[in-house]
């Protein structure tokens, strides 16, 4: 069974790189005009990010009192992201393999489990703070518009549901289970126009409560040390800046803080709200506008966004695959596992 998930994710990733040939071609053709030592800076940038986001998930999981090394952590939230790629889920596929990892490394999927989820959480509550001072800037320049409030206030919601199911998992398994088992039971009786069986189980729904309470019951430190994942989420956002501004280098475009800013907050807002998986065709389409309107020749906007999105989607899109690939192929745990 675990054969036949692996071998349908990485089908379903090859099906994304298949739909995605003529993207990839253009980005070729643009690379090779790009300064090579500005994109090589900003593929070690992107390494550095990776790296990064395994020293946040590793601040979480020490919250909840499990204990991994930074490298191992790297490579599953590597192997998370393509999953979350090629099987969108609202990032439950990432979450779901951090548990099956868990389990398989002997620690509790419980805590794993929640320590997935609150890297969602923070990891937006990250991205507010450089959001508020993207919008600063527009509003300074006169830019902003409905479309990029529209889209901030369905990014605070987001976050906020994902706060308030932690916060009653967090304060009672049953409270969560009630909500889960009534969340479960409308989307049933929206599928049961279309099939008859359920498509949600709400025993499951009481069972993940318990988990999530079980998970929080090995808090070891304050609520408030979750400020330093927070900052580490924040150091991840200022990463994938340094590739935006290494992407201006590269070919020679002028730039400004705020322009940087800005255009980062704009294109990584409608990435996450995207109804495509990590805004495939959504990004490489607003971006270039995004950058225009802060005055940013059109030509010299979408080149840009092509090079950014070879390095901070592509590239880790294919080293997410190896990642996915080499935990299913690698040694066997001391466990036997």
């Amino acid at each position: 069974m675990k054969k036949i998930f692996v071998f349908v994710v990485l089908f379903l990733g090859v099906i994304v790189m298949a739909f995605s040939f003529s993207e990839l071609e253009t980005i070729l053709i643009t690379l090779q005009k790009a300064n090579i030592s500005l994109f090589l800076l900003a593929l070690f940038i992107q390494i550095t990010w990776f790296v990064s986001c395994g020293r946040m998930y590793q601040s979480i999981f020490h919250l909840l009192g499990v204990h991994e090394d930074v490298i191992t952590l790297s490579r599953i939230a590597t192997a998370a992201n393509f999953v979350n790629v090629v099987a969108p889920t609202a990032g439950a596929g990432g979450v779901a393999l951090f548990a099956a990892e868990a389990h398989r490394r002997g620690h509790p999927t419980g805590k794993v489990t929640v320590a997935a989820a609150l890297f969602l959480l923070l990891d937006q509550a990250a991205f507010l703070v450089i959001l508020a001072l993207g919008l600063i800037v527009l509003i300074r320049r006169n830019d902003l518009d409905a479309g990029e409030i529209s889209a901030s206030l369905f990014l605070f919601a987001i976050a906020a549901t994902y706060a308030f199911v932690l916060y009653l998992g967090y304060r009672s398994a049953e409270r969560l289970g009630k909500f889960l088992a009534k969340t479960a039971r409308g989307i049933n009786r929206i599928v049961r126009f279309f099939r008859r069986e359920n498509y949600l189980s709400e025993e499951r729904a009481h069972e993940f409560a318990h988990e999530i309470a079980d998970g929080f019951s090995g808090l070891t430190e304050k609520p408030s040390s979750l400020i330093r994942p927070i900052l580490w989420g924040i150091f991840d956002k200022g990463l994938l800046m340094l590739v935006l501004v290494c992407s201006f280098i590269a070919f020679e475009v002028p730039f400004s803080a705020g322009t940087i800013i800005a255009g980062f907050s704009i294109t990584y807002l409608f990435l996450i709200v995207s109804p495509t998986p990590s805004g495939i065709g959504i990004v490489e389409g607003l971006m270039p506008i995004a950058l225009s309107s802060l005055n940013v020749n059109w030509s010299q906007a979408v080149v840009i966004t092509l090079l950014y999105r070879a390095v901070t989607f592509w590239f880790p899109l294919v080293v997410g695959a190896w990642a996915f690939r080499s935990l299913h192929t690698g040694e066997r745990l001391p466990d036997g596992t």
